[in-house]
């Protein structure tokens, strides 16, 4: 599940971002997506994965890993 979670997170924010890469550790803003962008990409991983991320965490959001680390905590891994 690991993996395949990193993977699904991977290509919400490729998609949002329209992006062929996102390296785990690259941070948002040097891929060059915007606070719109990281707001929809927060709503489609709420609703892809059915949980809520609270706005007073959404700054620690700074990366593919910081997301991933985030959702594998919401999801109880």
């Amino acid at each position: 599940m690991t993996d395949d979670l990193k993977e699904k997170l991977r290509s919400i924010i490729a998609d949002v971002a329209e992006l062929d890469e996102v390296p785990d550790e690259t941070p948002f803003k040097d891929l060059g997506i915007d606070s719109m962008m990281a707001i929809e990409i927060v709503s489609d991983v709420e609703r892809q994965f059915k949980l809520t991320i609270p706005e007073d965490e959404l700054a620690d959001l700074v990366n593919l890993e910081a997301v991933y680390q985030k959702v594998k905590a919401k999801l109880g891994g």
